[in-house]
């Protein structure tokens, strides 16, 4: 799941879905709808932040053409390896890549993704040098990884964690800042040295730009209830997603912070969309 949810596109009135392109279509049918308040979508980490340096142009600018309306969730990335690597933790993992340029292979759902351009903002940070093998899908990264044709991945809990929970795979790290409530024993990259590093996949709720700022509030409430029943809290544990919700200035600055953070990935990374 390098993106999530992993389904692209955007839900837009009468359950319709405008999929594809990078979540550049449907972000273009919001961009171009009214804003009353009766077209929303769903905006990520891609649509919002790394769209802007992974495509030649991008049609809409997050700032003068959408209005964002809250964040509402967050996954965290664990990064796992080969139970045939000789490491045990971050400290030996970094080591063993210093000593052995281009011997570790990592996987990923794509060029682009988060699991990608997280093992990417990993090595600018540490001074290692690893191998990107980019594939369709994250399950497959996922069975070479357990047999040993790539030696590393970092993808979303919900496909690293039962694989490590399991023993098929070994967890190093969590790549939030803070550790994992479904985790607790897995270490975070940042008390394991490398200080500052963090992944979150994120999303929220956006509309057209212009909404009236009463519209705003009350959807910002209506989705911040929505997050708090118990109904949601359960769905998410079990996609493994974390209700996050923030208000319209918050998710707007973290788009903003995020932009700028992984341009500059991507810009170090030479990574290309497929």
């Amino acid at each position: 799941m390098a993106h999530w949810p992993p389904a692209g596109g955007h839900r837009l009135p009468g359950g319709s879905q405008k999929p594809g392109a990078s979540y550049v279509i449907g972000t273009m049918e919001t961009v171009k709808a009214p804003p009353d308040g009766y077209t929303l979508a769903y905006g990520n980490i891609v649509s919002l932040a790394t769209n802007r340096g992974l495509l030649p142009s991008v049609p809409y600018d997050v700032d003068k053409d959408l209005t964002l309306i809250g964040k509402a969730f967050k996954v965290v990335n664990m990064m796992i390896v080969n139970n045939n690597l000789p490491v045990t933790n971050v400290k030996e993992l970094i080591d063993y890549a210093k000593k052995n340029p281009g011997k570790i292979a990592f996987g990923s759902g794509g060029n682009g993704t988060t699991d990608h351009l997280g093992v990417e903002l990993f090595k600018s940070m540490t001074g290692t040098y690893m191998l990107h093998v980019p594939y369709k899908a994250t399950a497959a990264a996922l069975t070479d990884l357990q047999g040993g044709q790539i030696q590393l991945m970092m993808s979303n809990t919900p496909i690293a964690g039962p694989a490590a929970q399991a023993g098929r795979v070994r967890a190093l790290a969590v790549s939030s800042r803070t550790r994992s409530a479904s985790y607790p024993d897995v270490p975070t990259l940042d008390e394991s040295g490398v200080r500052g590093f963090e992944v979150i996949a994120w999303g929220g709720l956006m509309g057209p730009a212009n909404m009236p700022k009463d519209v705003v509030e009350r959807l910002n409430k209506e989705m911040r209830a929505a997050l708090a029943s118990p109904a949601v809290k359960d769905r998410f544990k079990v996609l493994g997603a974390e209700p996050d919700p923030s208000s319209p200035e918050e998710f707007r600055e973290l788009s903003r912070r995020e932009t700028v953070k992984w341009t500059q990935v991507i810009k170090f990374s030479g990574a290309k969309l497929d």
